[in-house]
């Protein structure tokens, strides 16, 4: 029977989307922290419940031949769960974790086709928010939180985000020392600094940069603003975001402008797009295009279509799947992202379409009685759709749903849903890396109306 600190010789069969590898003792689960599938090693429990255990790696015995030396310069915060493994390998595993998600909802005759990629595998990203803390050694620090808990493990070098990011980091945390400014102690509540909050277009042309502070102002605005500016003339906004609550929320509702604007300007699958920081906008922008271009094929939009689009965020995957002759509805909860999504509609010369302010899982009583969707666009969080939801889109009785997903579990299930109550037919999946490195991967699918 397995206990606690003792070492076991463990033949790794799988890895998980956490990069845990998966392998058996005595019949029990067993997971080890950094290992490969074929990966043959001794094994230190850390921990035996009654159904799995949980283990690190004591002594590499045979590396399997998918293993590489992870390059990433801060180890520890968790976030490339495959930093260790081949980019190919990569693939396969996020394509094989997609269709076991279809294949556990009931759905095993599926066709996933293999994870569409640009290749790109550093510095993808245009989005970082870094939690801020005080390190041992009384510095101010930045980085990402260690997996499964509230410790920040310094990596303002991160190799999946922009170069600049972290030179911007380290000039923030070395102005708020300079002016004897405090990082926030989430134990305490105590401290100013919470969050370093950056995104980037695609040129890094254009950089906002936002300040999460535990408090109602940031004392010496004016100067730390002037500095920044001088330093990086890409920066082209920095904002205050208030948020003074005992919460694991990043960002609070109170955004107030310090110095230049408060957005960012991006173009994606050709349309120009104005970025808030509250605004929801796919973090890998060449990937996106794939994703996108992928759901506009898809969709099959002709220019007499009426093309609803729900969790619309700033109109990014609407504006850009359907044509400027359809009349284009959009619904979305976070009121800034729909100022954003009316005036890129605007912007790009977009007459007919329609943004509305409101929870999806209650548009019934926020679109027009009498709309009647060609195509329905679906694109929720990672929980997905509630089934209201799905049931009035099911009424709305669309000839066509794209629905695009951040997680193939919630996606799976939401598919067989429409597909065995509403009696929509599945179409194939193809699955988009937009998180390379990462755990992650987004999909996209068409339902289509079954007709008798």
């Amino acid at each position: 029977m397995l206990r606690k600190n003792m070492i076991c010789r463990i033949e790794i069969t799988d890895l998980n989307n956490l990069g845990y590898g998966v392998g058996k003792v005595d019949g029990l689960v067993v997971f080890v922290a950094g290992a490969v599938d074929g990966d043959i090693l001794d094994a230190h429990i850390i921990k035996v419940n009654k159904t799995y255990a949980v283990a690190r790696i004591d002594t590499l015995l045979v590396p399997s031949r998918h293993r590489i030396e992870d390059a990433c310069p801060s180890q520890g915060c968790g976030g490339c769960a495959y930093g260790n493994i081949r980019y190919a390998h990569e693939l396969e595993l996020k394509e094989s974790y997609v269709r076991h998600a279809f294949r556990k909802a009931g759905m095993r005759n599926v066709t996933v086709h293999p994870v569409l990629s640009t290749g790109g595998l550093t510095h993808y990203r245009n989005k970082a928010q870094y939690p801020v803390a005080t390190d041992k050694n009384g510095r101010l620090s930045a980085g990402f939180y260690a997996p499964r808990s509230h410790r920040v493990v310094a990596a303002a070098r991160c190799r999946l985000q922009p170069r600049v990011f972290g030179d911007i980091v380290k000039s923030v945390l070395a102005l708020f020392e300079a002016y004897g400014l405090s990082a926030y102690d989430e134990k305490s509540h105590t401290g100013l600094l919470r969050h370093i909050y950056l995104r980037q277009n695609a040129d890094g042309s254009e950089i906002l940069l936002t300040l999460v502070v535990n408090g109602q102002s940031l004392p010496f605005a004016e100067e730390i603003t002037a500095r920044l500016h001088a330093a990086y003339p890409a920066l082209v906004g920095i904002v205050l975001n208030v948020n003074e609550e005992q919460t694991n929320v990043i960002c609070g509702d109170d955004y107030r402008l310090l110095s230049g604007r408060d957005y960012i300007t991006d173009t994606l699958c050709g349309v120009r797009l104005k970025i808030t920081p509250p605004a929801f906008y796919q973090v890998n922008r060449d990937a996106a295009e794939l994703l996108y271009g992928k759901a506009r094929e898809l969709a099959a939009i002709k220019d007499a279509d009426t093309v609803l689009d729900l969790y619309c965020g700033i109109g990014s995957i609407g504006l850009a799947v359907a044509g400027k002759n359809c009349r284009l509805y959009g619904v979305e909860i976070v009121e800034d992202a729909v100022a954003c999504a009316r005036e890129n509609a605007a912007a790009n010369g977009f007459e007919n379409a329609t943004f509305i302010c409101a929870d999806a899982a209650n548009i019934a009583a926020s679109i027009p009685s009498d709309l009647a969707p060609d195509v329905i666009i679906l694109d929720p969080p990672r929980g997905g759709c509630d089934k209201s939801t799905l049931d009035f889109v099911s009424e709305l009785n669309p000839s066509r749903i794209v629905y695009v997903s951040c997680n193939p579990d919630t996606l799976a299930r939401d598919c067989e849903y429409l597909r065995r109550v509403c009696h929509y037919k599945l179409g194939e999946v193809y699955p988009v890396d937009l998180f390379p490195r990462t755990g992650h991967v987004e999909s996209v699918v068409c339902l289509t109306r079954q007709t008798n």
